[in-house]
């Protein structure tokens, strides 16, 4: 669900996986694995999330110019490890 939020934006993935949670009757531990893959798994892009885009805004008008390359190769190693980190903390 992490990398399926970057491509489809953050909220409606969150809408679909809440429509197919409560469909399965999901268990408490998927719910919270899913919802973590929602949260967590747009910081690997810069269009996973629309507070990302906010905040890139925000940066480049204080002059703190990031670009969409440093995002995602900052993403690529942070998301997955902090993703893997926090599933394996629902144990």
């Amino acid at each position: 669900m992490g990398f399926v939020s970057n491509g489809m934006n953050n909220l409606p993935g969150r809408s679909a996986a809440g429509t197919a949670l409560q469909q399965m009757h999901g268990s408490g531990l998927l719910t919270h694995a899913v919802l973590i893959g929602v949260d967590l798994g747009p910081n690997l892009s810069v269009t996973g999330s629309l507070a990302t885009i906010l905040w890139l805004i925000a940066l480049r008008r204080d002059n703190a110019e990031i670009t969409t390359w440093e995002f995602l190769k900052t993403g690529a190693i942070i998301m997955p490890v902090s993703l893997v980190l926090t599933l394996l903390m629902l144990r």
